[in-house]
């Protein structure tokens, strides 16, 4: 149950080594339970094992509803709040979550969501030099979404450089007024 437990959590694979540490238990133990966990049926996940790694995934006779949803999700409409994220993110991007929300004026965790599950946007290892930033990752758009909209860089979208230099303007007013960084 724990191991069970553990990769659930983590949702990444896990060597027996990593299981055996973490869990704080034998290797025979590890491997014990793991066999019982592969071996238990009717469950909508399953353990996946090569071996080497473990990991659950959910079970075949899952793949017609989840495929189902997952249809359902991608033909829904991303609506204003997703093209708000992925203007800020074309325009202004790569951007961190708080900055998105900050540049929204609202919460946009739902919206990351839907457009990182959707493809539209990733999240990525913020830049190292960048600092007195206390977010590590930022988002950015993928190369689906510039694709989809004939462009190889954000530079060849319409008015990118008025736009940018819009932008860079109102953030520099509204830093000198607030005294904040955004």
């Amino acid at each position: 149950m724990q191991i069970e437990a553990l990769l659930f959590a983590l949702g990444k694979p896990l060597a027996r080594s990593e299981l055996a540490k973490l869990l704080i238990a034998h290797e025979d133990d590890i491997e014990r339970a793991l066999t019982l966990l592969h071996t238990s049926e009717g469950r909508g996940i399953v353990l996946v094992d090569d071996g080497v790694v473990v990991e659950l995934r959910s079970a075949p006779s899952t793949t017609e509803l989840i495929e189902r949803v997952r249809r359902e999700e991608y033909a829904r409409d991303i609506g204003r709040a997703g093209l708000e994220v992925l203007a800020a993110l074309l325009y202004r991007g790569p951007l961190s979550r708080s900055e998105i929300d900050f540049v929204r004026g609202v919460n946009s965790s739902q919206t990351i969501r839907t457009l990182t599950t959707r493809g539209f946007i990733r999240k990525v290892p913020r830049d190292s030099s960048v600092v007195g930033r206390i977010s590590s990752y930022v988002f950015e758009v993928t190369t689906e979404v510039l694709a989809a909209m004939g462009a190889t860089h954000p530079r060849d979208l319409p008015d990118y450089e008025q736009v940018q230099r819009t932008l860079y303007s109102l953030e520099a007013s509204y830093k000198q007024t607030s005294g904040e960084t955004i």
